[in-house]
């Protein structure tokens, strides 16, 4: 148990990024009625991906992590969430069928609205009205009255994410995830991706494998793993009166658990010494992820760790770098020296997203997927070189034919971005574009397991 801790203690301290609600007594009521509300996940599935994620710090597994930059209520679908789901799913098998490790999946969903912004306002034209920070606290219409943050929109954000957990578990626990479905998963729209073709031999590939295995009595109907998933949810704990009013006491074991998600984030803005974030995340016992950017120092990071993780729990902590892909080796190597000296068994992941943004000749955000390749690669080339294990990755993704990030094998050029460009903040990667980043994953996977079994030689 955290020491001087309790789910309010956070106000106490330096809260950035947080909304300005202008009706006091409207929010104080939404909470208390969220606080009233059933937990989204339970402390037990939040203590089995911690054990899952243990043994990705160990060097045994891999963990993905993806979906959307930030949900939208108007885009909430069944169709989008499943979309999202079997992408996830196809990147899951492509990234085990190379590694030969199990792959950890957990999802940017069901609960990933607010988003911090790198201006307080927006202008367009001559009007400026404060920044859009996601659906759950105020709107993305240009309009005065839609940019008030509204304490309201989080009961609906639960309601969103509930009902998106429900479809998740349905699909990851009933049928959905049997590998013997494992050509269905295929996206019609990705059909004309060269990297469909591969993964259909693949596919093929763990057919043959299953006939052989069933051949000798192991089937899906013997051994459930081979016919459901486990998945988890993510997001970035920005709103903290939301997650606040979701904090439950296990009532097996006394801990505190963070119920919105099983896994929660602290951003590279919120990740300072003295933050509200750091003290709200530090109290509960969910998986936690920090973004570590530039401007981020051995030290610090260590006192951070030392305050979120100061019983060195493995599985407690992974962090996820954002550089960009010209400073990643640079900056990220003095980080995983200090980290390994000190013996702090975290998870390292790769988040080649956030700093890989540009805008292109037409105006639109966009991420070339050649930059985000080149990053992740600088990635892994670190972990080489320091003998730690590169254990993760985390993107902004989605099931939908959408053009917002440029290149890949599908050839998105700027002029095209404007085709589908859906996104309510930052470019995601397409279906097609995300199989592509798992099959080049898979080969930077192969390339370390090939060197550790040379040196184990």
């Amino acid at each position: 148990m955290a020491q001087n801790w309790n789910a309010q203690s956070w106000r106490g301290h330096e809260g950035r990024h947080l909304p300005v609600y202008p009706d006091a007594e409207k929010l104080n009521e939404v909470e208390q009625t969220l606080t009233s509300f059933p937990p989204l996940v339970f402390a037990g599935e939040a203590r089995a991906l911690k054990a899952d994620l243990a043994q990705v710090a160990a060097g045994k597994g891999f963990l993905l992590q993806g979906g959307d930059c930030a949900e939208s209520f108007a885009e909430f679908h069944p169709n989008n969430i499943r979309d999202t789901f079997r992408v996830l799913l196809q990147m899951a098998v492509v990234l085990t069928f190379a590694s030969k490790q199990p792959v950890v999946k957990v999802g940017r969903m069901a609960g990933q609205f607010a988003k911090p912004r790198s201006s307080p306002v927006e202008k367009i034209g001559d009007v400026e009205l404060p920044s859009y920070l996601g659906d759950n606290i105020n709107g993305i219409d240009f309009t005065a009255e839609s940019r008030i943050p509204d304490p309201v929109r989080m009961l609906r954000a639960y309601s969103q994410a509930a009902a998106t957990l429900n479809l998740l578990r349905a699909f990851s626990t009933g049928g959905y995830a049997n590998l013997r479905q494992v050509h269905q998963w295929t996206l019609d729209h990705i059909g004309k991706s060269p990297w469909a073709a591969k993964f259909g031999e693949m596919a093929d590939k763990i057919g043959e494998a299953l006939d052989f295995m069933e051949a000798c009595g192991v089937d899906p109907q013997t051994v459930p793993q081979l016919k459901g998933t486990s998945f988890y949810t993510s997001h970035e704990a920005l709103l903290l009166p939301y997650e606040e009013a979701m904090t439950r006491q296990d009532s097996l074991t006394g801990e505190w658990y963070d119920t919105s998600a099983h896994m929660l984030w602290i951003g590279d803005r919120t990740r300072f010494e003295g933050s509200a974030h750091v003290e709200y995340l530090r109290g509960v016992n969910n998986p936690i992820g920090m973004k570590c950017g530039p401007s981020l120092t051995p030290d610090a990071l260590l006192k951070l760790l030392d305050t979120l993780n100061p019983a060195r729990e493995a599985g407690r902590i992974t962090l996820i770098s954002r550089f960009g892909h010209d400073k990643v080796e640079a900056g990220l190597a003095p980080l995983v020296r200090a980290v390994k000296k000190e013996g702090h068994p975290v998870v390292w992941s790769c988040d080649p997203m956030h700093g890989n943004v540009i805008k292109a000749d037409n105006g639109y955000k966009t991420r070339p997927f050649d930059r985000i390749m080149a990053e992740a690669k600088g990635f892994f080339a670190v972990h080489r070189a320091e003998g730690t294990h590169a254990g993760g990755i985390h993107i902004e993704m989605t099931g939908r034919d959408v053009t917002e990030c440029t290149g890949g094998a599908v050839a998105i050029t700027q002029e095209g971005l404007a085709d589908r460009y859906h996104t309510h903040c930052d470019p995601r990667l397409n279906a097609a574009q995300s199989i592509e980043l798992a099959f080049q994953l898979a080969e930077l996977l192969n390339l370390e397991r090939a060197e550790r079994k040379a040196e184990a030689a």
